[in-house]
């Protein structure tokens, strides 16, 4: 399985949507970094992602899927499940 990051803060709804959606794909290790008590990880965060300010940031291995809409479209085009095999 691979490796999946994402950036959260403590009360985003989108953050507990998309692990939701990632343990029902079988993803059971979810390494978080919350960018609310950490200023230096949110600017690392801002860095990966090309700017994007919003939460949660997803990455799986190197790659960027993005938000939680772009973890749920990726999912729906058929996507997500390769990119979680590696």
């Amino acid at each position: 399985m691979a490796h999946v990051l994402m950036y959260s803060t403590a009360t985003c709804p989108y953050c507990v949507a998309a692990e939701r959606l990632l343990a029902a794909k079988g993803v059971t290790d979810i390494e978080k970094v919350r960018v609310d008590l950490d200023p230096a990880r949110r600017q690392e965060m801002l860095e990966r992602s090309g700017g994007r300010r919003t939460v949660p940031q997803i990455f799986i291995d190197d790659t960027h899927v993005g938000g939680f809409d772009d973890l749920s479209a990726l999912n729906h085009a058929g996507g997500l499940d390769p990119l979680l095999r590696g």
